[in-house]
């Protein structure tokens, strides 16, 4: 048997698997999320642990653990955690989600003008170096004592084995990266005042990154010194728990944030249209993604201020009838990145009238979820212009349970979606396999297979045609509003 960890932002989800790689248990634990500021996000590395103690203790509670020959773990991607030459961590972690330092950004790449080439990606605050650039010009005294930073995942291994390990695909998203070389960037290091002795040791996904301490062992109810994967960031993850990792192969991601991720056999920035160009977690393979920041967050928050259910706000919507008027939901939250890359950037009802239902806010939030998405498609396509037409996707996560939701999507993105068994385990499950190849129980091909297919959604004519006018209002409102983004929206 093989466990994966995935330290989600929501909570971290913990999947046993069998010797051929079946789903054999999982389970959960909570994460909450403090904002103490406009524009934070941080959480409290702490809590990680004893959620992952938390989601243990369920799994074991269920199955016998004796068996597990290898565990790996997948994370959040481009959090920072700070931690001082005892190993102490310094402050709360500042998460990928944050958006405080766009000040920061520009500065980066003032600093280091090459930084596009290097990393292949434009400079975000959903980075990792930009949020060390915010600390030591606010916090100066905390970043003089700083002695290693580590990612999320990183730092829950640290735990687990003593050792400060990263790999590439959780590494791309700090922008320190050389991202065609696979290797730390001294200079890009340096633009941010650190070097590589702040860093972890890099290794691939694929890779053993150290071995179950005793204490650790004993905590997560598993035998010492078994392999610990190096794993990978979530995107990554879930891409290799639903084979995604030959060139060409795509899905769509409806969790937390929203993401369109394609595998590549080589490094293919394109900066220009805020696409990411990552490593994948496979050795000599690389991605790209778009990313929206508030996708299943979108309905989460519509939910929670409705003081209703998402379940509730989904039935609702799926018997009404699809509103026909102009009701449009811009799901800029939390800012956005793909293809705005727009911090300041606020979320947005139009149309509302007097006749306007819950369901259809529900819908114009599924709706507008589903444009934000075909923006980010578009742009990894480069409309026309880039690489080759995505032809079908596979959707994973939370929301790709919804039929309701998978429907607007493939009419929105006017391509076939596919649903495929344990999609909605997403990256704990490609931690999992990361680990049996780590431990020699199979190569790449053999462990990282694609699924069976679940369901098809194809676009449905008469919604795609419906959605079409209600597409081009929403693509005329970001730059209608973006100035007012600019000057009215949140500060840090």
């Amino acid at each position: 048997m093989h466990l994966g960890i995935d330290l989600g932002t929501s909570g971290v989800k913990v999947v046993l698997t069998t010797e051929r790689g079946a789903v054999a248990g999982q389970a959960t634990a909570p994460l909450d999320i403090s904002a103490p500021h406009p524009l934070w996000s941080e959480q409290d590395p702490a809590d990680w642990w004893h959620a992952t103690l938390s989601a243990m203790a369920a799994l074991r509670s269920a199955h016998d653990l004796s068996g597990v020959r290898a565990l790996g773990i997948a994370g959040q991607m481009h959090g920072a955690v700070l931690l001082d030459a005892a190993g102490h961590v310094l402050r709360p972690a500042i998460l990928w989600n944050d958006g405080r330092s766009g000040a920061e950004c520009a500065a980066l790449e003032a600093a280091e003008p090459r930084s596009r080439t290097i990393t292949g990606n434009l400079a975000m605050p959903g980075f990792t170096a930009p949020k060390l650039l915010w600390v030591r010009k606010h916090e100066p005294d905390l970043f003089a004592r700083l002695h290693r930073v580590l990612l999320p995942k990183d730092w829950l291994r640290l735990q687990m084995t003593g050792e400060a390990v990263s790999e590439m695909s959780d590494a791309a998203g700090t922008l320190w990266l050389d991202i065609a070389a696979r290797q730390w960037s001294p200079a890009m290091l340096a633009a941010t005042g650190l070097s590589p002795v702040h860093m972890p040791r890099l290794t691939e996904g694929t890779a053993i990154a150290g071995t179950l301490r005793a204490g650790a062992a004993t905590a997560m109810g598993l035998p010492p010194g078994i392999p610990v994967a190096a794993g990978a960031g979530d995107n990554a993850g879930g891409a290799a728990g639903i084979g995604c990792v030959n060139p060409g192969d795509a899905f769509v991601s409806l969790g937390t944030s929203g993401v369109i991720f394609v595998s590549d056999h080589a490094f293919l920035p394109d900066p220009a249209r805020a696409v990411h160009a990552f490593c994948h977690c496979i050795p000599a393979t690389w991605h790209r993604m778009s990313v929206i920041l508030a996708a299943g967050a979108a309905l989460a928050w519509l939910a929670r201020t409705l003081h209703t259910t998402e379940a509730a706000l989904l039935d609702e919507a799926g018997v009404a009838a699809a509103q026909q008027g102009t009701l449009v939901f811009l799901p800029y939250l939390t800012g956005e990145r793909t293809p705005h890359n727009n911090p300041a950037a606020t979320g947005v009802f139009f149309g509302l009238t007097t006749a306007t239902t819950r369901a259809d806010m529900t819908r114009a939030v599924l709706e507008g979820v589903a444009f934000a998405l075909a923006d980010g498609l578009d742009a990894l396509e480069g409309e026309g212009e880039g690489p080759a037409r995505i032809p079908m996707l596979t959707a994973i996560g939370g929301g790709a349970r919804s039929s309701l939701w998978l429907g607007i999507l493939a009419a929105a993105l006017q391509r076939p979606l596919q649903t495929v068994e344990g999609s909605e385990v997403g990256p704990a499950l490609g931690a999992a396999r990361l680990a049996a190849i780590a431990s020699g129980a199979g190569g790449i091909a053999d462990i990282c297979t694609r699924p069976s297919v679940t369901a098809t959604f194809d676009p449905n004519p008469a919604l795609t045609q419906a959605l079409l006018p209600k597409r081009a209002l929403y693509r005329r409102l970001y730059p209608a509003l973006n100035d007012l983004f600019s000057e009215t929206g949140p500060r840090p």
